[in-house]
């Protein structure tokens, strides 16, 4: 089965109410990619990743990060960077949804190898 190398993020738009909505757009034994959409309120707590590095891109809405010691309130276009070993984490600031694209690498449960 071939891969896919490109997705259309914008049809992913459904959000949870118990907890943050993950869609994966890509994954292989070195990293994944995901969409989040978190409600208003809703967050990652801050946690760490000894050996991984973690993006989080906005595509929609209002969120405070947190990387290391710095806090920050992000928009739609910005890029927050979270080196592995830093406390980090994300929270939806709202009125609306929060959209993200999350990168993570190298991937901390990589996938079993398809067996063909």
């Amino acid at each position: 089965m071939a891969h896919e190398r490109v997705r259309d993020t914008s049809p992913i738009t459904q959000s949870r109410p118990d907890r943050v909505a993950k869609v994966t757009l890509f994954e292989t034994a070195r990293f994944f990619c995901d969409v989040w959409v978190l409600r208003p309120g809703q967050a990652q707590a801050p946690h760490l990743h000894a050996a991984e590095d973690k993006l989080y891109q906005v595509l929609s809405g209002r969120a405070r990060a947190t990387s290391g010691t710095h806090v920050v309130d992000v928009g739609p276009g910005e890029v927050v960077f979270c080196p592995a070993g830093e406390v980090h984490g994300i929270e939806a600031l709202g009125p609306e949804d929060l959209r993200l694209v999350v990168v993570m690498t190298p991937h901390p449960r990589p996938p079993a190898p398809a067996v063909q």
